[in-house]
């Protein structure tokens, strides 16, 4: 970036008013990346291709991630025997506020949905209509804590009858996006997830940028 600023402060002052333009604009656009929050909530056996292909994204499109664990471990067993070695664990995180909250599938979701400091960290943010975004199994973690009722969700298709009483399900579509609520429905729609939180939490044209680097052809 100081080279960027290093050039530009070579423009004649006739060209100023050109100058402060591409400063405000480059300014804000670094702003608008360097702003946005995400928290990524950990449980032993969550499914690490959600995990790692959601944070990677995000990070991708400048968003700034914790990967928190739930436990007193820094380091979660996922469900191949993948660890990850989180940032931070749960109880750092209580206070912090977090632009969306994104929680993985796999068989870790029993455990995010019997934790009462997850419970208390998804009714906050709800509260405060802030994004969640949850894949595969996790929409039953929604459920377990009385989030976002009635809305419409996708999931991993065999957890598909523990939601439709409470939720308005959608069978066709990997992701589904219902105001600040982000759902999709396993490790191979993790990389539409991704973008799709990236779509709504920065902007369309980060999306694209990000999609276009990682060959991905599938964005709309």
């Amino acid at each position: 970036m100081s080279i960027i600023f290093t050039c530009l402060a070579q423009i004649r002052p006739a060209k100023s008013y050109l100058f402060r333009r591409i400063c405000q604009v480059h300014c804000k656009l670094l702003s608008t990346m360097a702003d946005k929050t995400a928290v990524c909530l950990l449980a032993e056996g969550a499914e690490e291709m959600e995990a790692i292909v959601t944070v990677d994204i995000l990070r991708r499109a400048g968003v700034s991630v914790t990967v928190a664990s739930i436990t007193d471990k820094e380091c979660v067993k996922c469900s191949r025997d993948v660890k990850i070695c989180t940032d931070a664990k749960i109880d750092d995180i209580n206070d912090k506020k977090y632009d969306v909250v994104i929680l993985p599938g796999g068989v870790g979701w029993k455990h995010l949905a019997a934790s009462p400091k997850v419970g208390a960290i998804l009714k906050d943010q709800e509260a405060e209509s802030r994004m969640i975004a949850a894949i595969c199994a996790a929409p039953n973690v929604l459920k377990a804590h009385g989030i976002a009722k009635g809305k419409k969700i996708t999931s991993y298709p065999s957890v598909k009858n523990d939601l439709i009483e409470d939720y308005t399900y959608v069978d066709n579509d990997i992701v589904v996006c219902d105001g600040n609520l982000i759902t999709s429905q396993g490790p191979a729609t993790a990389y539409a997830f991704g973008l799709a939180i990236v779509e709504k939490l920065v902007n369309k044209e980060a999306a694209k940028k990000v999609a276009e680097g990682l060959l991905y052809k599938d964005l709309k």
